[in-house]
């Protein structure tokens, strides 16, 4: 069995023996985007408003803010991407923190919309 296991080695060894270091690192990266694809799928297609209040809580949002903000961001389709997401994309748009960005959404529905149009090739751009 160890020797099975140290030929496999050997063979996936001389696969990358002749790589560069920027090649290691790209194929690397495109491992782990294969490894947590699943996870991201499963994270998008199995949160709750329950799950995003919770992520608000901890991020110091107060319980009723939480709820209002969950709400706006379920209207907004865009509970698939995260409360917290939204909240830091929003706070990071407008300059702002997290307490304030929650209070804009309380405020006004209409601040989420466009909040995830990225330009392409951006690092969010991936992030749907």
């Amino acid at each position: 069995m160890m020797d099975d296991r140290f030929a496999r080695f050997e063979a996936r060894r001389e696969k990358y023996k002749e790589l560069s270091d920027e090649a290691l690192k790209a194929h690397f990266w495109d491992l782990c985007d294969q490894i947590v694809a699943p996870i991201v799928d499963l994270a998008r297609t199995h949160t709750s408003p329950s799950i995003e209040r919770s992520v608000l809580l901890r991020m110091g949002i107060d319980s009723q803010k939480a709820h209002g903000v969950v709400d706006r961001v379920q209207q907004a389709g865009l509970l698939g991407k995260g409360a917290g997401h939204v909240l830091l994309r929003l706070a990071e748009k407008r300059g702002s923190d997290v307490r304030e960005a929650a209070e804009a959404i309380l405020v006004d529905k209409d601040v989420l919309v466009g909040l995830f149009a990225t330009p392409p090739g951006s690092q969010d751009e991936e992030v749907k």
